[in-house]
């Protein structure tokens, strides 16, 4: 499979660069993934598609607001960094800008003072690790100094960061929000629940692995990175159970999707767990458990396509695409939503 089959051409404008009002209020392209039929519909009604007995999963992570900017302290330079993993209490994995000349030594200050830190390591591709230095507690600071790690096609600026986060946000520790749950409020959620619809939660922190672009022509030679995960044993039972009882496993974008499959044995069973997954699902692949993906349009090119395609058919997701190109939906992380079943 080529790079290029993944490939669809998209109108800037349509790039969704701030959050609706009301999330619920997107736009819903409800497609069988199997025949490529589809209709039109209204996020919030959602519950039309979903049946007593279904479960939903959901994953709770929560981002940081993980973009610093601050100065060198040798040239007094400006200096960007985005946190990405977490290694100890004192030591992130980074991406830093601009990179070239921040080698290991370097020492970085933010918040007048506030924050200080000193790039340790330099790995292979190109991030750092910084060891921080603070008074108190890191999450309170990183609170009061960061700012909310947008992808670079939302050039606007967000006025409320509690919209790049979902309503059921728990688990701190992404550098990306899971944007299919941004649709969900706590009312849609609430009457979810009434139709007899489980609700399961998984964590996956989303790292910017997921959102790199695929370099290699053939997409059989990319990489994913890896991302940490947790499935508790009662998320693993609540699965186990609706399966059992003949309902639908429903992931809510595919972060949830990624962490079913990385968990589940061949035939669909879960357990409790937690670790590291760099499960990369493209065309071909055989999906042991997820029967139904909730999530946003995606990227040209990008492995979230390739799942996506992976869940239906290349043939159906562009076909969808066009579609939803040609009826003006908005894109990408404030963009609309998709339901394939």
């Amino acid at each position: 499979m080529n790079l290029h089959d993944f490939y669809y051409d998209l109108p800037k404008e349509l790039i969704a660069q701030d959050p609706l009002t009301d999330r619920a209020s997107s736009r819903l392209l409800v497609m069988d993934r199997k025949s490529g039929e589809f209709s039109h519909d209204i996020f919030r009604n959602i519950t039309h598609y979903l049946k007593k007995g279904d479960c939903l999963v959901l994953n709770d992570t929560k981002v940081i607001p993980a973009r610093l900017f601050g100065t060198r302290s040798d040239t007094n330079a400006l200096i960007e960094i985005l946190l990405l993993t977490r290694k100890s209490d004192t030591d992130w994995e980074c991406l830093v800008k601009p990179g070239k000349k921040a080698r290991t030594g370097c020492r970085l200050s933010f918040g007048e003072g506030e924050l200080f830190g000193t790039i340790i390591d330099v790995l292979e591709d190109g991030n750092r690790i910084i060891r921080f230095e603070f008074d108190g507690i890191f999450e309170e600071i990183l609170d009061r100094l960061g700012q909310m790690p947008l992808p670079p096609y939302i050039t606007h600026t967000l006025k409320d960061k509690d919209r790049y986060q979902t309503v059921y946000a728990d688990h701190t520790g992404s550098a990306a929000a899971p944007t299919a749950g941004l649709h969900f409020t706590k009312e849609l959620l609430q009457e979810i629940e009434e139709k007899g619809v489980k609700i399961a939660k998984v964590t996956l922190h989303v790292g910017l692995g997921t959102f790199r672009p695929v370099k290699e022509e053939n997409i059989l030679d990319h990489h994913m990175h890896s991302e940490y995960y947790t499935v508790t044993k009662e998320t693993a039972q609540l699965i186990n159970q609706t399966r059992s009882e003949g309902g639908r496993i429903i992931c809510v974008g595919t972060t949830s999707t990624r962490t079913l499959e990385s968990v589940a044995a061949d035939d669909g069973t879960m357990k409790a767990a937690s670790g590291w997954t760099d499960i990369f699902i493209y065309p071909g692949y055989r999906f042991k458990v997820t029967d139904g993906l909730i999530t946003n349009f995606h990227l040209p090119e990008s492995t979230l396509v390739m799942l996506v395609s992976a869940f239906s058919t290349r043939e159906n997701i562009l076909r969808a695409y066009q579609a939803a190109i040609d009826e003006k939906y908005r894109f990408f992380s404030f963009g609309d939503a998709m339901f394939l079943i």
